[in-house]
């Protein structure tokens, strides 16, 4: 696999995680920033490259952590070359850059799967299976941060986007699985102070998020809440445990394997993105 991106969530999470296997093998990194790419390279024993080309010509697939508008375009050259795709959310930096990416790659018939890290968990797995046993005809969903008040993840996107293109993806994918399709959205506030959504599912059930990465002090976990007929469950962050990602890895390499068809492909943040538009739609 090869890596496209040497920020800090690629050196905290994707290159040590594809470099330790079994199922991955860095096959090296690339990154705009020459001299991040061959310090991140080196420290996993793997080669930097200086040409985009070079990383696609020694990979089997490309895993990218890289900010959304260039997760886009650059995802979608790699599918040209006919590489599976480890794709971060959310898809892209817009609705347009989204279709187009979801279009590459269903043209070039390419595998994908993207890094909804909340949903490869044990935790949430059961907490999945109990919600959908309920008759669940609501939930709540809350992810308080304080990420946008420095530290390595105030990068300059979150900085312009907020909490609803960064946070929400989560929130709004556990709500639909958990509730059913969304199929509707109607947002209010600021999604670089508190933004609150109103999802409606095509269930009939209804949902609300709340979300904002200008909290100070202390945060609690996210937490997401179901309420049904049968009784109620609730999934906290703090019970996703230390695995999720070496998951990711393992049924991403099942995935290419394959040849594709896993639940939570580009087509699936294709549908997440169309929310995400509408929700800031409704916040402008």
């Amino acid at each position: 696999m090869g890596l496209v991106g040497a920020g800090p969530w690629a050196e905290m999470v994707h290159a040590p995680v594809l470099a330790k296997g079994p199922h991955t093998r860095l096959a090296g990194v690339w990154a705009r920033r020459p001299v991040a790419s061959r310090g991140l390279a080196a420290a996993h024993g793997a080669p930097a490259f200086e040409r985009l080309e070079d990383l696609f010509d020694a990979s089997e697939a490309v895993a990218f952590s890289v900010p959304p508008a260039v997760q886009a375009d650059i995802a979608g050259r790699a599918a040209k070359a006919g590489k599976a795709l480890l794709l971060e959310k959310p898809l892209a930096a817009d609705l347009d850059g989204a279709r187009r990416l979801a279009a590459a790659i269903a043209e070039a018939g390419v595998a994908s799967q993207m890094v909804f890290s909340f949903r490869y968990s044990p935790a949430t797995t059961a907490f999945l299976e109990a919600a959908r046993a309920l008759r669940p005809f609501g939930g709540h969903a809350a992810y308080i941060s304080g990420g946008l008040n420095g530290g390595p993840f105030a990068t300059p996107w979150r900085l312009e986007r907020g909490a609803v293109l960064d946070l929400g993806p989560h929130m709004i994918d556990l709500l639909d699985a958990a509730l059913g399709r969304v199929v509707g959205v109607r947002a209010h506030g600021d999604p670089l102070g508190w933004a609150g959504l109103l999802l409606e599912h095509e269930s009939g059930a209804v949902s609300e998020a709340s979300l904002t990465m200008r909290a100070g002090g202390e945060t609690p976990p996210a937490r997401v809440e179901v309420y049904g007929a049968e009784g109620n469950a609730t999934l906290l962050g703090s019970d996703l445990g230390d695995d999720a990602f070496a998951e990711v890895a393992r049924q991403f390499a099942e995935t290419v394997r394959r040849g594709g068809g896993h639940p939570l492909d580009a087509a699936h943040g294709l549908r997440i993105q169309e929310i995400l538009e509408e929700a800031e739609r409704g916040l402008r």
